[in-house]
């Protein structure tokens, strides 16, 4: 596939043998008919990577898969990166263990400051290279409750009237780490993470690099401003297009279960853990795939 040709919307891609069903209308499918505890051939992550670029987040169950497994499923795909505030896994740099609010562990006190913190995103576009993707396996379930949503944000930007598509082309806006991650630590901290993170310019609009899509690329944990308009303007534009992104048009609704893994492409989703099984303990642990610099084209 070249990199800058998009999926074509009747193609159906070689998966290899592998059985590919849609988990909704727009985005989403589960894969299965493979064991992610044995190494894989090319042409079986072939399949998987093409299943990701049509669906944008795929799905797997029933893999008891091992730290080892985790980081080498992950690497099929690019080089991993860890997380500068997000615990990892004890011997495993490359896997973050996760509770609750990105490595907080829940007690009384903070439910509602978490919660209220709690918002849809992207991964890491703090970072001048924001994540290709991540892969989310579940390790500790509660009974019912802690699903996760996704969202296809090149349909959120197909759908955008013209007019709009017109303006933002060329528009960037400011990403910081402090924006999500500033009120949990102390100032110390936070000079530390702004030498080493320094707000990023991303464009508005992302052209994928792999299919050619235009993407909207802002999101509430991490994007703060609009870059080049007057304040007032660029603040009701933001605000506008993170609107967006709540439209259950746009979605699609992953129920964990044991064992199961998402595979979700950063460069084109954003997603929202859904935090509604307190007291019950939910812990996941993901593996992030190092990315590109965003960039668009017209």
């Amino acid at each position: 596939m070249n990199a800058l040709t998009p999926i074509a919307a009747g193609s159906t891609p070689d998966y290899a043998g592998l059985t590919v069903t849609p988990a909704g209308p727009v985005l989403g499918a589960e894969i299965s008919g493979l064991d992610l505890t044995r190494p894989l051939e090319p042409e079986i992550v072939a399949a998987v990577r093409a299943a990701l670029l049509r669906h944008k987040v795929v799905f797997f169950r029933d893999q008891d898969i091992s730290h080892e497994d985790h980081v080498r499923f992950g690497r099929y795909f690019g080089d991993l990166e860890g997380h500068p505030v997000t615990a990892h896994v004890p011997g495993f740099p490359e896997i973050l263990h996760i509770e609750a609010a990105d490595g907080m562990k829940l007690r009384e006190a903070i439910v509602p400051i978490v919660r209220a913190a709690n918002k849809w995103h992207t991964d890491v576009t703090f970072r001048p290279a924001p994540s290709m993707g991540g892969v989310l396996r579940a390790r500790t379930l509660p009974p019912s409750g802690g699903d996760t949503l996704f969202a296809d944000t090149a349909a959120i930007y197909a759908d955008l009237p013209q007019p709009l598509k017109d303006r933002l082309a060329g528009l960037q806006a400011e990403h910081d780490i402090l924006q999500s991650y500033g009120y949990r630590i102390d100032e110390a901290k936070r000079q530390e993470l702004r030498a080493a993170y320094p707000p990023q310019a991303h464009p508005v609009v992302r052209t994928h690099p792999e299919t050619g899509q235009p993407h909207l690329f802002v999101n509430k944990v991490f994007t703060t401003r609009i870059l080049g308009l007057p304040e007032d303007e660029a603040a009701s534009l933001l605000a506008e297009l993170l609107d967006r992104v709540k439209a259950p048009e746009y979605q699609v609704r992953f129920r964990w279960s044991p064992n199961a893994i998402v595979f979700w492409d950063n460069r084109a989703t954003q997603h929202y853990a859904v935090l509604d099984y307190w007291p019950v303990e939910r812990v996941v642990e993901r593996v992030t795939i190092k990315g590109e610099v965003p960039y668009f084209q017209a």
